[in-house]
This record gives structure tokens, C-alpha cells and sequence, in this order.
């Protein structure tokens, strides 16, 4: 099977999805993949995989490779028959662009209207997962409990109406730690807000539990439940920017958190209920805490770093198995019989 890697994209988290595309280089070892890169301006190339390093790119040489376009059942490039477009022929797309395009919906909107298999989170799934504040709002509706939250507006006040110090700010709209902050009393809001809204208009504060139980867990559903082993993220306060960078580049697997029964079925149980049927069709990772026992969605990573790979035994066979059972759209005939029987009626042709 031929997976072609979709990464970068005008997105804040560009770098990371470079990353990410290079670490995945050395995970898919039985079919190499393609790589089309997505640059700031949303032009699209074909990078030949001994050019996948990261110099390739900060030094703007992916110029010099084939540029593609999208077309109706994938891409094309200069090169076929007098002079005509060549396709560039794969059997399934990962999408693998982290923040806005890749998890914002646009990628998704543009593989569906265009009609080429994709793994990656739908339309749907995007709106729900790209905002934390919408996440916090399906994990309510799926009965799954959240910690408590405030939203701030850039245009509004700047201050907390419920919430006691610490905190934890974080904006609405992005990922790896960006802009995140954790402030410890009211003197340090206001340059924490600064922070954020550079970054986004709306920003979430959540309390900061010190010593807070954290858990990933990583999966999909083929023809059958493929979940991964449950890490306990040994780390800081958070994983700022520069720390995530790294940590994505990882490509060793994780040890496994040591847990019992119990506490793993109830993290399994949420991530069931959260991936299906939303999720179908994407290899996500879900963000747990832990306090007093009882289970806490963080939040939903629709297009993890580095697809969560060190996370699983056989990675690139679940790709291949998730690549096989992707969902359907249900094609909707048109036959214009509403228009004929106007016409009809009328008396015209």
C-alpha cells in the first residue's frame, strides 16, 4: 500500500509537522511513502524522501521540487503525455498537518470534495477537536468530566470571575504549547493574556493542579479496536514549544504507565466513547488527567505528533489496517425529478 504524507501548511505548528513527517520517514520502513509538503504560501510539492531533512526546508530548497496541484481523485504534476498533467499515483493520504488547515477542517473539506481517501479527522471531528472549548463541550455531552474552565475574550475583561490562582492559560485555537502559560497570581494575568492573544482572540483558563496524574492514550478502530499502550508523560509543569519540538522527534517506543485494571478500562471506556463515531477514520490521542481516581478529558490530539507511533507495537500496520476501513461518503443522486415535475406541471420542456 502507498501512503502519501501531507505536512506543513500555514499554520503556527508548521515546524512541528515537518517533524513529525520526518520521524514518520523512519517508522513506515515496509512501503516508503510519498511526501507532499504544504508550504506557508499553500503551494504543494513532491519532496523526494532523501531530501526529507530539515534543512530542505528552512532554506527554502523544497522550491526546487516538482510542485503539484489538486485535482478531482488526487494530485498532479508536469510531465505526462504531450505535454499533459502526470498523476502522482498513491493509494491513500495521511494528513498530517498539525493546527490550522490540517485540524481546522480545511484539509478535510478539500479530500472529501475532491474524493481521495484520507486518514484524518472529518470535517466534523475538526470543528469538535481544533477548539478546546468545543472539545470541553462534546466531552460534557458524552458524559465525560472536564476540568473547570473560564473564557476570556481579547476585546473583553481581563479578569477571573470563578477560578482561584494557579491557572493555566492556554488559547482556544492551537497546539504543542503555544502561548500556554501558567500563573501563579493576578499580578501575572495580564502579560500571560499578552502571550496568548498574540497567538488567538479567545483564550481558555483552567486551574493548575500541581502533581496532577496525566495519561495518553492513542488509537483508532479499523475492523476491530486498535488502542495503544497508556503513557504517563514523565515531565515538567507542561511541555513548552521547544520541549514538544523535541518530543515529537522521538522515535523509540514509550515504557508503559503502570496502572490497574480499573483506572486503564475507565481511560479506555472515554477514549471509545469519544472516538466513535466522531473520529472514524483518524488515528488520534487523547490527553487524560487523573485526580482522586476520577478521569478527566485534557484534550483530543486529532493529528498527534508524530502520530503517536512510539505509542504502538505495530504502527505501520495499523495505518495499513485504518487505510483499508475508512468511511464512506454516501453518494446522493441527483436526478432532477423535483425540476421535472415544475417543468411538467407547467406545461414546458
Amino acid at each position: 500500500m502507498k501512503i502519501a504524507i501531507l505536512f506543513g501548511g500555514s499554520s503556527y505548528e508548521h515546524e512541528i509537522s515537518i517533524v513529525s513527517a520526518i520521524t514518520l520517514k523512519k517508522s513506515l520502513k515496509r512501503n516508503e511513502p510519498l511526501f507532499i509538503f504544504v508550504d506557508s504560501a499553500r503551494e504543494f510539492y513532491l519532496i523526494e524522501p532523501e531530501k526529507m531533512k530539515s534543512k530542505t526546508f528552512s532554506s527554502g530548497e523544497y522550491k526546487k521540487a516538482k510542485k503539484l496541484s489538486l485535482e478531482r481523485g488526487g494530485f498532479s504534476m508536469a510531465g505526462g503525455l504531450l505535454g499533459g498533467r502526470k498523476p502522482l499515483e498513491f493509494d491513500c493520504l495521511l494528513n498530517l498537518i498539525h493546527g490550522r488547515d490540517g485540524e481546522d477542517g480545511k484539509i478535510a473539506g478539500m479530500m472529501e470534495f475532491f474524493r481521495i481517501p484520507f486518514i484524518g479527522p472529518r470535517l466534523e471531528a475538526s470543528v469538535m477537536s481544533y477548539s478546546k472549548l468545543n472539545t470541553k463541550l462534546l466531552a460534557q455531552a458524552l458524559g465525560i468530566s472536564v476540568l473547570e474552565y473560564e473564557l476570556l475574550r481579547k476585546e473583553g475583561p481581563r479578569k477571573l470571575s470563578r477560578l482561584e490562582y494557579p491557572v493555566i492559560v492556554k488559547p482556544v485555537h492551537l497546539g504543542s504549547s503555544i502561548g500556554v502559560s501558567i500563573v501563579r497570581e493576578a499580578s501575572q494575568l495580564d502579560y500571560a493574556l499578552d502571550v496568548a492573544f498574540e497567538f488567538d482572540d479567545l483564550v481558555i483558563v483552567e486551574p493548575f493542579v500541581e502533581g496532577i496524574r496525566e495519561y495518553n492514550l492513542a488509537g483508532c478502530k479499523t475492523s476491530a479496536w486498535e488502542l495503544s499502550l497508556i503513557e504517563e508523560p514523565q515531565k515538567e509543569e507542561f511541555l513548552d514549544f521547544d520541549k514538544k519540538y523535541m518530543d515529537f522527534s522521538r522515535d523509540t517506543r514509550v515504557q508503559e504507565a503502570v496502572i490497574d485494571a480499573p483506572l486503564r478500562e475507565r481511560l479506555e471506556t472515554a477514549f471509545k466513547n469519544i472516538y466513535d463515531p466522531l473520529f472514524l477514520g483518524s488515528l488520534i490521542r487523547c490527553d487524560f488527567f487523573v485526580v482522586e481516581e476520577k478521569v478527566y478529558l485534557n484534550e483530543i490530539n486529532p493529528i498527534p505528533g508524530s502520530m503517536a507511533h512510539y505509542l504502538f507495537d505495530d504502527f505501520e500496520g495499523i495505518i495499513e489496517r485504518l487505510a483499508k476501513n475508512l468511511p464512506k461518503e454516501k453518494s446522493i443522486p441527483v436526478d432532477y425529478r423535483y425540476i421535472h415535475s415544475i417543468q411538467s406541471a407547467k406545461g414546458k420542456a
